[in-house]
């Protein structure tokens, strides 16, 4: 599950628990939930700041419910794509605090976000998919696509699953910065959207823009007709 607080015109979202975070219908519903509630109390300068609690940011599918039935896969598939999909719509700027280890659709996740940040004393990222046999959804890699500028970088990220720290991670352009602990990273998200916030932007011409500048990625979460969800996550 999650939980939502608003300070002035900042929103944090915390993925809640000391569990691994595991994308289920249940917490991306949760989310989804807290986005529509982000939604609805926006002001005109606004921005989001996603984090969690415990070591994971999240650990990707939630690969024990999914791989019971074949329209399982499909339907967190789906339900994630319509996070991805409200993310890159919401009216604000949009931060991952990623305060422990983000692998696979857990870090298309945190990609999602406009900004991230992670914690430097422990986690890393992890694009799973190749290490268990599983081929990557497209959409996913146009999201590292748009969020990762240097090819050598996105070739370690897909083809070589790497498990990249947050100091590796700024270095490679991935992430935006790193901090000393998890309190640290979301001190410092908040510090960014303060300073975001105060740029007094109009939140619906911020999202007309991102979707503008992120077209592609918005086209590819929302083209279903090339399913490259394996039966076995």
């Amino acid at each position: 599950m999650c939980s939502l607080e608003k300070n002035g015109n900042i929103f944090i979202l915390t993925l809640t628990g000391d569990g691994e975070h595991r994308l289920n219908p249940t917490l991306l519903n949760s989310i989804k939930s807290a986005l529509h509630r982000v939604r609805q109390q926006a002001t005109t300068s606004s921005a989001l700041i996603t984090t969690a609690h415990g070591k994971f940011f999240s650990n990707g599918y939630d690969i024990d419910w999914a791989q019971t039935f074949l329209d399982r896969i499909t339907l967190v598939d789906d339900l994630l794509r319509s996070v991805v999909s409200d993310l890159l719509s919401l009216p604000m700027p949009t931060i991952a605090a990623v305060t422990g280890h983000a692998s696979a659709a857990g870090y298309i996740l945190a990609l999602a976000h406009d900004y991230v940040l992670m914690r430097s004393d422990r986690g890393f990222l992890y694009m799973s998919e190749i290490d268990i046999n599983r081929v990557i959804p497209a959409w996913f890699v146009a999201v590292v696509d748009a969020k990762v500028g240097d090819a050598a970088a996105r070739r370690r990220i897909v083809m070589q699953a790497d498990k990249v720290t947050a100091k590796e991670a700024v270095r490679l352009g991935i992430v935006d910065s790193a901090h000393d602990s998890a309190e640290e990273t979301v001190k410092a998200a908040v510090g960014l959207g303060g300073d975001l916030v105060k740029r007094g932007w109009d939140g619906h011409v911020y999202a007309q823009n991102r979707k503008r500048f992120l077209g592609h990625v918005i086209r590819a979460v929302e083209d279903k007709s090339e399913r490259n969800v394996e039966s076995k996550l």
